[in-house]
């Protein structure tokens, strides 16, 4: 993977990390930091998860993969949040 591929995963995974944040209602125990993870985390889960569908490579905005990206980052958030208030 070129720089430049690290560079954008982490913006995506970013933005999909407060996307995810986002959707799940209530207060995260969470900070930032491990918000950009869960995002980067989901966003590459998330493309694996798209393309085992065949959903992957479509004409256009590929709405589904961001779907699945958005919705397990909100599980990990929500997961994380969650094992964090427990301590």
């Amino acid at each position: 993977m070129e720089i430049s591929g690290i560079i954008s995963a982490i913006l995506i995974g970013t933005l999909i990390g407060v996307l995810g944040r986002l959707v799940v209602p209530g207060r995260q125990h969470i900070g930032v930091l491990w918000t950009i993870v869960v995002g980067i985390a989901a966003a590459f889960l998330g493309t694996a998860l798209a393309a085992a569908f065949g959903v992957a490579d479509t004409d256009g905005v590929d709405w589904v993969e961001w779907l699945f990206q958005i919705a397990l980052a909100g599980v990990g958030v929500a997961a994380l949040s969650r094992a964090k208030a427990l301590r």
